[in-house]
């Protein structure tokens, strides 16, 4: 099938934050889009998460699509290992970032993620949600004793157990990928986000809203429900 898009990217600091940790990037030249979240707490989020969309924006464009999906995940393995030299050399404990890349070629979606930026998607009306948090309450989850909605209220909702830049010398990076068809329309983004709007909101909002109008919306639901983090969203039109 030839491939077609339209998307429609937007981040904001929030209400409650100074700094805005959140990056995001698209390439349609590369078919790419990316979020990435920088830890917050930590000393220079900010940095991780720039330095991600920065290197990834640095792949260069006349690769085969299986060329360019080892391309996106060497690139974050080597941000990966930027990111924690810099911890070392500044001497912070900790500077990381969360990340979900969404690559489409081919008739096929394949996205890589570490943290609990997520990737959806609206097929028919119903919406899935296609990565799993690497995250504490994600345990909870899996084991069936509450439901994602519930895991956004939880007092440990935002600890992680995975990111870009923390833990070992080699970064662990899931997979999933699967078929794409017309009309499918994928969002990816960070937890500011989905930590005020539950799985029925989304649904809701990506069955109604145009793509010109989407970011903003989701945004507008962050704000109301608190704001209390940075909010960024992505969402990609197959046509």
């Amino acid at each position: 099938m030839t491939l077609r898009t339209r998307f429609s990217v937007q981040t904001h600091v929030g209400l409650k934050r100074k700094v805005n940790e959140d990056a995001v990037l698209s390439l349609p030249e590369l078919n790419i889009w990316l979020v990435s979240d920088g830890m917050g707490g930590h000393a220079a989020g900010d940095y991780a998460s720039r330095l991600i969309v920065d290197m990834v924006a640095a792949i260069p464009l006349d690769l085969d699509p299986s060329d360019r999906m080892r391309a996106l995940r060497d690139t974050i393995q080597e941000a990966h290992r930027v990111i924690r030299a810099e911890a070392a050399e500044q001497g912070f404990d900790v500077i990381g970032a969360t990340v979900v890349a969404l690559l489409l070629a081919e008739g096929h979606f394949a996205a890589l993620w570490a943290g609990d930026s997520r990737l959806y998607r609206l097929r028919d009306g119903e919406i899935e949600m296609l990565t799993t948090d690497h995250s504490v309450v994600a345990v909870l989850v899996d084991a069936g004793q509450m439901t994602w909605d519930e895991a956004e209220n939880h007092p440990q909702s935002n600890a992680i157990t995975r990111a870009v830049g923390v833990g070992e010398e080699e970064l662990e990076l899931d997979k999933v990928r699967g078929e794409i068809a017309p009309g499918d329309r994928f969002l990816i983004c960070s937890d500011g986000l989905t930590k005020y709007a539950t799985f029925e909101m989304l649904r809701h909002s990506l069955s109604t809203q145009p793509i010109e109008m989407i970011c903003e919306h989701l945004t507008q639901i962050a704000l109301a429900g608190g704001g209390g983090d940075n909010i960024t969203s992505a969402v990609i039109d197959i046509i």
